[in-house]
């Protein structure tokens, strides 16, 4: 499952899509073992008498029962969730039938972090804490493949979008030049090409300076 294109906006970027990590199967096909050696132990070692026809099914239907109550939520969990994110905000999207989906936009993320175990270092795992203020508040993505990484991109997509989306100030206009005594026209052009050439002037600012300076002169 990947994430649709259709969502994405005019001018978003899709930056990262990933799956969670493998380790977090771990667990989950552990579990399922566990549930199913129990059984398997429990019909070998079942006494035989005239129930026990009704005892094995008994015995099997609670292993399924457990085994679709814990590990299998565990797998669907894994395989329909993503973690997405774009020049514009970051997405976490899970479930078949019923979806569940969060949305943080960069510019409300106050603080990314992760933090890794010692086996989900080994392996290249991790949790990734996102900060925001609102409904959301802090919140925890668990099996993110190289956390580090993430990491580091959320945060310079985060200053680059707040830099994109601060307001620009407009420079004060250019007061004309004085001239004080023995200060030829001339000179004050050279000085006004200075500016121009150190990116303090213009070259419309330049151009109509000059004019002034000639038509005084």
């Amino acid at each position: 499952m990947s994430f649709p294109r259709r969502l994405l906006g005019s001018d978003e970027e899709l930056i990262i899509e990933l799956r969670p990590h493998w380790f977090a199967l771990v667990q989950p096909v552990l579990v399922t073992v566990l549930i199913f050696v129990a059984m398997g132990v429990a019909l070998a070692y079942l006494p035989s008498w005239s129930f026990s026809g009704w005892i094995k099914l008994l015995i099997v239907a609670v292993a399924v029962a457990v085994f679709l109550a814990r590990p299998m939520r565990r797998f669907l969990a894994w395989a329909t969730s993503e973690f997405v994110v774009t020049s514009d905000r970051v997405v976490h999207r899970s479930g078949i039938l019923s979806k569940r989906s969060m949305e943080i936009p960069l510019e409300n993320v106050t603080d990314v972090r992760y933090e890794e175990g010692f086996l989900e270092r080994l392996v290249g795992a991790g949790s990734l804490i996102l900060e925001s203020p609102g409904e959301f508040g802090q919140e925890r993505f668990s099996h993110v493949s190289n956390p580090e990484k993430v990491q580091k991109t959320i945060y310079e997509l985060t200053e680059e979008n707040r830099r994109r989306m601060a307001p620009v100030t407009p420079l004060a206009p250019v007061p004309p030049p004085s001239r004080g005594p023995g200060v030829s026209v001339a000179d004050e052009i050279a000085k006004l090409a200075r500016l121009r050439q150190q990116g303090v002037l213009t070259e419309e600012e330049f151009q109509a300076q000059k004019a002034r300076l000639l038509q005084s002169g």
